[in-house]
């Protein structure tokens, strides 16, 4: 009976490695998102001879500017959404199949890429979708038009409300004792 105890034990143990898929998948689709960002970038970047053109009428040139700062917010949209995808894939191999010693050792590493429980990397995630949020906020708010007060109110209790919630995201992480920057009170 222990035998069977312990091989189920040991099948137990060992299904945790089913995770490698979704930390295969992240990776490759993260990578995609790197190359979906960049390849937009590239293509933004090789427009904007059309920008310094005499021929361009201020009307036309302030339409473009306004596509080319609303392209590159999708841009850094695109990088966050990557950077998402590798912080997750990373947080899953350590936490379910383990160590990347690798990163533990180099001195370049990122205490992001370090999950150490599924806490901190809920937080870590927290953070970058908190940002992708305000990226898209601000993507929204450069396409608005501002006709009457009511839609400058509405701009402003946004980036309060913003404001708010990078402090609170702050707060959190600094009551926790997790702010390497600030020390403990």
């Amino acid at each position: 009976m222990k035998a069977l105890e312990r091989a189920f034990q040991s099948l137990l143990w060992d299904s945790r490695l089913v995770v490698i898929i979704a930390v295969i998948t992240s990776l490759i689709t993260s990578l995609a998102m790197f190359y979906i960002a960049t390849a937009d970038a590239y293509f933004m970047i090789s427009h904007l001879g059309e920008y310094i053109s005499p021929e361009l009428s201020q009307e036309a040139r302030a339409s473009l500017r306004a596509t080319t700062v609303a392209h590159v917010v999708g841009i850094v949209d695109g990088y966050l959404l990557a950077t998402i995808l590798l912080i997750f894939s990373l947080g899953l191999y350590e936490l379910f199949i383990g160590k990347i010693e690798k990163a533990e050792q180099a001195e370049t590493s990122s205490s992001v890429l370090l999950i150490e429980s599924l806490d901190d990397l809920k937080s870590r995630l927290a953070k970058v979708i908190l940002m992708i949020l305000i990226v898209k906020f601000f993507e929204h708010a450069i396409a608005m038009s501002f006709d009457t007060a009511i839609d400058l109110l509405y701009l402003s209790g946004g980036i309060a409300l913003i404001g708010l919630a990078l402090y609170l995201s702050h707060a959190a992480e600094h009551d926790n004792g997790k702010d390497k920057h600030y020390p403990s009170k």
